[in-house]
């Protein structure tokens, strides 16, 4: 064989922020792409692959922002290739719709310099999600290219790739080194045909030439004089776009998604590290794509693009890698969640915005309450209401505000200090009165009585004494129906009926009940749930903690574990008992070792896996387990808050649920599909493969589901449990030895942070599995929303605002584009989709917004045919 049949790849693999955090490898990053450029303008025969991402790009012109003609230049000319990612990211710690954002981000910037590489280039992602040939053949990519998380059937160099609904896509494997597969070839320029063979005779083995040599590494550019070694070889130097071509038919076929550690390793670990990062990613992705844009694009004045467009950018950014994993060091982790918190700030802005415009149509002392989801929907809703009358709907006090806010021997001078304009202790004065030296103030939190503050100086003669009463509020949990994506407009009134619920919730002792799920506590704090159907899970919610002496990457057990999985006492307190919620609180006291790997700040655990567990209270922390569990009225699922103060290191927390049926594999819900998985995980390259894996709104086995808040690890046990992790705890990004691991993953830097210690929350529901998940699991991560009406108090209520619905479909995002409403929608299965709304046209379009075929439209509703997991985009008019 030929070394003319290499086609050579220079690139680098730019991790925007890792080891260090971003500015320090952003100084880097300028230094590199200032020597490229130089090289590739001196030299017509150079070509450079930047990564498949536009953060690069970015990067560097916000430092030189001269430079952009010359980037352009090189980029019409095909010899640089950009995008068309905006970040490399993790696919499985992002909403589907970040994924696609990402990419929409990435074309149009690479688009505006020249043009996107027409490849989905994913060379570091730690495993692939299933719908990643649909995304990107929607986005009209043709190719990917992959590394990790290839199975061992593959045994050619290209395969093709098969999305749940079918999509092929031709997609090129990185075999003999991934991303670096051709890094030393050139090492050594009296070596270039020895080395050349060798490569040749590698690459052989994953079928014929021509031989993709990958010519880079981390942070890295090429060495000089390459061309020359090139051309010296007889090879011949491009970009990746410029090697990949063909199509899929032919190839062995892969379907589903790649998290086989057959080939390299998988790094699962990022799943559960820096727990609160992914909560908050999570948190941030909903505020934005299901209640920023959806309320803003029904209900808003103008659109807020450029405030989306910020939310956005920063998602994206907080997608990376090596971001949200959290398997960088502390202060690149600090950035992060920095980002994810900006992103969730502009979704608030934007929903307030929109909300407000709303509630000033509502009288000031009614509540506005907002829907989130495209369908009709019963739930329940809490907030604060003035007076005692009862509400229109079923309704359940809660909790009664103080009315007596201050009654205190006071000059009157100094109670005056504390009004500013009408405001007096974070409320409005209603009235005032001066009698038998006190002076008494009535405040409420909305008032139009007028009050002038130099009336009442000539009034204050004799006053010792201050007072201030507030109106009577109380907090409420109502039973409320909505209109989809629409709104309802509630006010107590004397003449309403103070109806209960059909279904009503019951607290007796410790056992919770609505008609469609029955709680029990068992006297260790576990819960049993029986459904409709008799089904009964039992034991569920058992607390496991226990030793871990990996790092970010991986977790690794110590050798003599020591589990701690029985609370040393159980306390109940009830909380409210009902008929629109009931719950009580579970007190566990625990004695976790305060370090769970026996010993800390030795970083090869080598030297101490073997020695037993240190004991007695010096060994151990006292660890309060208080766990909220909450029934609502219409909810098949019972909620769970669990809350503790982390005080210990290296160790893990895991929520168990005993599964009342064998199960032989689970079903996860995460990014545009859900996905079954065996049992086992695939191993082979040396990484222990765990059998834990990742899923996003909900997972279930064996006839239990839970659903979820954010992406979370879990794993079916061998003694058929499904486990959650609510904590892992880790104090090095990555340790040289990991016992599940055989080589490090990165360099071997202290990340006290990741240890993860104070109070730490999770929520997550639990139900009997059935086909009713998917829709529980979108009523549970989308409250309603209760805004209190602003608008003057003689205004009637407002008639019911209806949105959009949607059947047959999932939503998936929903937002405003030129003057279209654009929908996003997962088809589960075959069918038809159909959304009502009083549409007046439709048309398909494509992942990046880009119109397609019109579509009819009948009586205002569009009917779709759809296959199963298909992922629709259409813009709509109304």
């Amino acid at each position: 064989m030929s070394s003319s049949e290499i086609v050579v790849v220079p690139h680098t693999h730019w991790d925007r922020e890792w080891y260090e955090p971003f500015q320090r490898f952003r100084l880097r990053l300028v230094a590199l792409l200032d020597e490229v450029l130089d090289r590739m303008e001196a030299d017509p025969g150079y070509h450079f692959t930047l990564d498949g991402q536009m953060a690069c790009v970015d990067d560097y012109l916000e430092v030189r922002p001269e430079n952009q003609g010359r980037i352009e230049a090189l980029v019409l000319q095909g010899r640089l290739a950009i995008g068309p990612w905006q970040i490399l990211l993790d696919e499985f710690l992002c909403s589907g719709e970040t994924i696609v954002r990402n990419l929409e981000i990435g074309m149009d910037r690479a688009d505006k310099l020249g043009g996107h590489m027409p490849v989905g280039y994913l060379p570091d992602m730690f495993g692939h999600t299933a719908q990643m040939p649909q995304i990107l053949r929607l986005a009209g990519l043709e190719h990917a290219c992959v590394y990790r998380g290839v199975p061992s059937s593959v045994v050619t160099s290209a395969f093709s790739w098969v999305a749940p609904d079918g999509t092929p896509i031709r997609t090129q494997y990185l075999p003999e080194g991934g991303y670096g597969n051709g890094a030393h070839l050139f090492e050594v320029p009296g070596e270039l045909d020895r080395r050349a063979a060798e490569f040749v005779e590698r690459m052989a083995r994953w079928g014929s030439g021509p031989f993709l040599a990958m010519y880079g590494a981390d942070h890295s550019a090429p060495v000089a004089g390459l061309p020359a070694m090139v051309a010296a070889l007889g090879a011949r130097m491009d970009t990746l776009s410029g090697f990949v071509g063909g199509t899929a038919d032919g190839l062995p076929v892969v379907a589903g998604e790649l998290r086989s550690h057959a080939r390299a390793n998988i790094l699962p670990g990022v799943i559960s590290v820096r727990a609160h990062v992914k909560q908050a990613m999570g948190r941030a992705e909903r505020m934005v794509e299901r209640y920023a844009e959806p309320l803003a694009a029904l209900w808003g004045a103008d659109w807020p693009g450029r405030f989306l467009d910020m939310a956005w950018w920063r998602l994206v950014d907080a997608s990376g890698h090596d971001s949200v994993t959290g398997c960088g060091v502390d202060e690149t982790a600090q950035q992060v969640a920095a980002r994810i918190a900006e992103a969730e700030h502009l979704g608030q802005a934007v929903r307030d915005m929109v909300t407000a415009r709303l509630a000033a149509a509502v009288p000031a002392g009614a509540v506005l309450v907002v829907n989130p989801t495209p369908a009709v929907r019963q739930s329940v809703v809490f907030f604060e209401v003035a007076g005692l009358d009862p509400l229109p709907v079923p309704s359940q006090t809660l909790e009664y505000a103080p009315t007596l806010l201050l009654d205190e021997e006071m000059e009157p001078s100094v109670a005056l200090s504390f009004i500013h304009g009408t405001e007096l202790y974070g409320q409005h004065i209603t009235g005032w009165s001066v009698e038998d030296g006190v002076l008494a103030f009535t405040v409420a939190r909305d008032s139009d009585v007028a009050f002038n503050v130099a009336e009442l100086r000539g009034h204050l003669e004799g006053v010792t004494r201050v007072r201030i009463e507030a109106e009577p509020r109380r907090t409420v949990a109502a039973l409320v129906e909505l209109p989809p994506l629409g709104h309802v407009a509630l006010a107590p009134a004397p003449s309403s009926s103070g109806q209960a619920p059909a279904a009503p919730v019951r607290r007796d002792d410790t056992t919770l009940t609505n008609g469609l799920l029955t709680v029990e506590l068992a006297d260790d704090g576990t819960l049993t749930l029986t459904g409709q159907d008799g089904v009964a899970i039992t034991g569920a919610g058992r607390i496991v903690d226990g030793g871990d002496v990996g790092d970010t990457y991986n977790h690794a057990p110590p050798v003599h574990d020591f589990l701690v999985d029985r609370p040393a006492e159980v306390e109940v307190e009830p909380v409210c008992s009902g008929p629109v919620v009931a719950a009580f609180d579970v007190r566990r006291i625990y004695h976790w070792p305060r370090f769970g790997g026996h010993r800390t700040g030795d970083p090869d655990p080598r030297s101490w896996a073997d020695a037993p567990p240190e004991q007695g209270p010096e060994g151990t922390e006292e660890t309060v387990v208080t766990t909220r569990v909450e029934l609502r009225a219409g909810e098949p699922f019972v909620r769970l808050t669990v809350t503790f103060d982390n005080r210990s290191v290296d160790h893990r927390v895991r929520l168990h649920v005993p599964l009342p049926e064998r199960a032989t594999g689970s079903l996860a819900e995460g990014q545009f599909a859900v996905v079954e998985r065996p049992l086992t995980s695939e191993g082979g390259c040396g990484e222990t493969p765990l059998p834990t894996f990742p899923a996003s709104g909900w997972v279930a086995a064996g006839g239990a589901a839970v659903l979820l808040e954010h992406v979370t690890e879990y794993e079916v046990t061998d003694d058929n449990e499904l486990a959650l992790t609510l904590l892992r705890s880790a104090g090095y990004l990555s340790r040289n030895r990991n016992g599940l691991r055989p080589e490090p993953a990165g360099p071997q830097l202290a990340t006290p942070a990741a240890q993860s210690r104070g109070v730490r929350q999770v929520s997550l529901a639990l139900m009997p599995y059935g086909p009713q998940v998917a829709r529980a699991a979108e009523v549970f991560r989308h409250d309603l929303l209760a805004v209190p009406g602003s608008g003057p108090r003689e205004l009637d209520l407002p008639e019911p605002g209806t949105g959009l619905e949607v059947s047959g479909a999932v939503m998936t995002s929903l937002r405003r584009r030129e003057g279209w409403l654009e929908l996003r929608m997962l088809a589960h299965e075959a069918g038809e989709a159909v959304v009502s709304g009083a549409l007046t046209a439709a048309r398909r379009a494509d992942l990046r917004g880009r119109p397609g075929e019109d579509l009819p439209v009948a009586e205002g509703t569009l009917r779709l045919p759809v296959r199963a997991w298909e992922i629709v985009t259409v813009q709509l008019l109304r």
